[in-house]
């Protein structure tokens, strides 16, 4: 079943690196075994977080509604605290969705993008995972890569790591090392950028109450997954979430600078910025403009006043 609904994307998977592979053995790189299998998932990884931006953005806006509607959501809770009857449940449930189709927005929206790379990162993790099988004449080819392709790929390293090497199968101390870097900054980059999310684009409102504490409690444990079973990925997988918590650490800060929510610290740190640049803008604007100099060597002559004519 899993084979089935998976087979499709790793086909588009492998297309993709192969493509780009392609593209940069034609640019000059060394075919075969070497940093350009390095470079295409890389490139996949760009390719599906340029594919993901419209939804990012959609991502924001219920993210914004969310952050809008917790005052609102604070005193429907309020309202009901304490009431356990069925018909008070339902009433604060269906009060609850009215807020939430109201704002346009729903709990899930911030998640969206992680769920949607879910079937990329299996897809990518399945066929790094069977490139020695096929390598070896045991599996079929996947789209392009078939044994010889996926002898090559299997071979390319990254200082040392082949991309299909996995922290507790492999025995080589230098694949270990680079495996636990990758690791570490995986988790790391997630972590500040969940944090830049939370501590400067929300509103005193939205950092408080149980969805509040249900995020905070998010920062915290969702890297330490990912730090935990990162031992279980093959390094080109490592490599795919490494770039893209890169990717969306620079796509969140530029959101944050240009977008802020609105009564977030980012949005009081915009306005400052525009008042400033406005300030600046008014004081050039109000100095005098320079009188025009007089060419050298040439005397400005007096200007000669009309004589009143006798009567």
């Amino acid at each position: 079943m899993i084979d089935t609904i998976l087979y499709p994307i790793e086909w588009v998977v492998a297309w993709i690196m192969y493509g780009a592979h392609a593209l940069f053995t034609t640019l000059g790189m060394q075919d075969g075994v070497g940093l350009a299998w390095v470079l295409s998932i890389v490139a996949l990884t760009i390719v599906i977080r340029v594919a993901l931006i419209p939804l990012f953005f959609k991502q924001i806006k219920a993210s914004r509604g969310m952050q809008m509607m917790q005052p609102e959501l604070q005193a429907v809770q309020k309202k009901y605290k304490g009431k356990t009857d069925p018909a008070s449940r339902e009433a604060m449930g269906r009060e609850t969705m009215e807020l939430y189709r109201k704002h346009g927005t729903n709990p899930m929206a911030s998640c969206l993008p992680l769920l949607l790379q879910s079937p990329i990162f299996f897809a990518l993790f399945r066929v790094l995972n069977n490139l020695q099988s096929i390598a070896n004449g045991n599996k079929d080819a996947i789209g392009p890569i078939d044994s010889r392709i996926a002898g090559d790929i299997e071979s390319s390293s990254l200082f040392g790591a082949q991309l299909s090497d996995i922290f507790r199968t492999t025995d080589d101390t230098a694949s270990r090392i680079v495996v636990i870097v990758l690791i570490v900054i995986m988790s790391a980059t997630m972590f500040f950028t969940q944090r830049q999310l939370t501590m400067k684009n929300m509103p005193k409102a939205a950092l408080e109450g149980p969805m509040a504490s249900t995020q905070k409690m998010m920062l915290y444990i969702l890297p330490v997954i990912f730090l935990i079973s990162g031992i279980n990925f093959p390094v080109g997988v490592l490599i795919y979430w490494v770039i893209s918590n890169l990717w969306s650490m620079g796509q969140q800060f530029y959101t944050i600078k240009r977008m802020p929510a609105p009564g977030s610290e980012a949005e009081r740190l915009l306005k400052e910025r525009q008042a400033r640049k406005a300030a600046a803008k008014g004081a050039i604007e109000a100095e005098p403009e320079p009188e025009p100099e007089q060419p050298r060597g040439q005397r400005q002559q007096p200007k000669r006043k009309n004589r009143q004519k006798r009567g």
